[in-house]
């Protein structure tokens, strides 16, 4: 038997779907990760080379499943949209997410969160942003030259990529799309849609009554007109 017929298969190297973490420790950073994950999705829905997603595993090294990072929301320009459980970065042309996104919950350490920024900063994030709800504080680094520079005034910042502008109102963060739109909760849009229904339906109701009555003031006229012509009145006369 020959050498190459006992050689043992290379093994598939599996990358998990799941690192056991749960997505937010609150409502407050869930509600803010959805609102991001869904405003650029909402902002790119038209574009099929733009990859949105919350909360996924992203693999940046081909062969190292240890070497891992699920940020909050995260945007990948040239690539399409569609199923994923997982981002593994060579399987997708090579292409690391440009933009990322973290909210902060009470349970984020200092080092936790200084070697989330060293991971994305090591593996070609080219903006990386950073929420505090609790605290209202919001900061950014963009990359040049390979390194993350912070970005001194966040509040009116416009993003390179996206064309997003970031913005504190209070504690609120705000983020803005070109078109002028603010960024939403899906009970603010849902708010807006029932908002939007009620006044259709009111307008609807308004023109139902106008023509009624437009129909009842004709039906009035014809029945005068037929009174006349009885009494011998013409009313054209």
């Amino acid at each position: 038997m020959t050498a190459s017929l006992l050689t043992k298969p290379a093994q598939a190297i599996h990358y998990p779907d799941s690192d056991g973490k749960p997505m937010a420790e609150n409502t407050l950073q869930f509600r803010w990760i959805v609102t991001i994950q869904g405003g650029f999705d909402a902002l790119y829905r038209d574009d099929p080379n733009v990859f949105v997603a919350g909360d996924l595993l992203w693999y940046p090294v081909e062969g190292h499943p240890e070497i891992r990072q699920a940020p909050d929301a995260l945007i990948v320009f040239g690539r399409p949209k569609g199923y994923r459980g997982s981002y593994i970065q060579h399987r997708e042309g090579g292409i690391a997410p440009q933009v990322v996104f973290e909210v902060l919950s009470p349970g984020n350490t200092i080092g936790e969160m200084t070697r989330k920024l060293l991971f994305y900063q090591r593996y070609g994030v080219e903006e990386y942003y950073l929420y505090d709800p609790d605290h209202g504080r919001l900061e950014g680094w963009i990359a040049q030259e390979g390194q993350f520079e912070e970005i001194a005034q966040m509040q009116g910042w416009v993003s390179p990529r996206t064309s997003v502008q970031f913005a504190l109102d209070g504690t609120e963060l705000l983020l803005t799309r070109p078109d002028g739109q603010r960024f939403k909760s899906y009970l603010e849009l849902d708010q807006e849609r029932m908002d939007a229904e009620a006044a259709r339906a009111d307008a609807e109701a308004a023109r139902a009554d106008a023509e009624a009555a437009r129909v009842a003031a004709e039906s009035r006229v014809a029945y005068l007109v037929e009174r006349l012509r009885a009494a011998g009145i013409d009313p054209d006369g």
